[in-house]
């Protein structure tokens, strides 16, 4: 019986692996501002704003939030905690005028986000969001339960950027799924 080499060993583990990478990409959702394409607008009434949206959603870390609107007239702005409260317009962390934005949620906690147009955020046109941890929480878990609701000390909590250097997510999969590999080696 001819002895099989390493690599021959090693492939169906590293198909495995690309199986499971894809998987959890495919739980990552864009999700549409409000529902709607019209949605990026000053809100009739407090029951209409964008936080009323989503607070009935639940955001990931993955997940990508989609913007619709004209762009020669509106635009997006994600700012500080003070700067969402306050309506400041003025230095933000990220800027989007292209009428179809997308921002990709790449860590969990707050995110704010405020109309360009200081009238129009003064007006109600803003969203505030948290995004809970990755889905998943078991290694080769199809699906995890639905995090529970953000309390309202959540909601106010400062965001904290992640650690330089530290490793996402899928990257810490990764990581885990590259043990497999090298004990399945080892046990070969």
């Amino acid at each position: 019986m001819a002895q099989r080499t390493l690599v021959e060993s090693c492939c169906p583990l590293f198909s495995l692996l690309l199986l499971l990478s894809a998987a959890h990409l495919a739980y990552c959702e864009e999700i549409l501002v409000g529902g709607k394409p019209s949605a990026w607008k000053i809100p009739s009434s407090p029951s209409d704003s964008l936080n009323k949206w989503a607070e009935s959603l639940r955001f990931h870390v993955g997940d990508s939030l989609v913007w619709r609107y004209d762009g020669e007239k509106d635009s997006v702005l994600q700012v500080t905690k003070e700067a969402y409260i306050n309506c400041n317009t003025t230095n933000p962390v990220a800027s989007y005028s292209s009428g179809d934005t997308k921002v990709k949620l790449e860590r969990s906690g707050p995110f704010f986000f405020i109309s360009g147009s200081k009238s129009n955020c003064v007006q109600g046109e803003k969203l505030h969001i948290v995004v809970m941890s990755s889905r998943g929480g078991g290694f080769f878990t199809g699906s995890a339960p639905p995090s529970p609701a953000p309390s309202p000390a959540l909601l106010e909590a400062q965001a904290v950027p992640p650690a330089t250097g530290s490793a996402s997510y899928l990257t810490s999969r990764v990581g885990v799924l590259m043990g497999f590999v090298g004990l399945a080696i080892v046990l070969l």
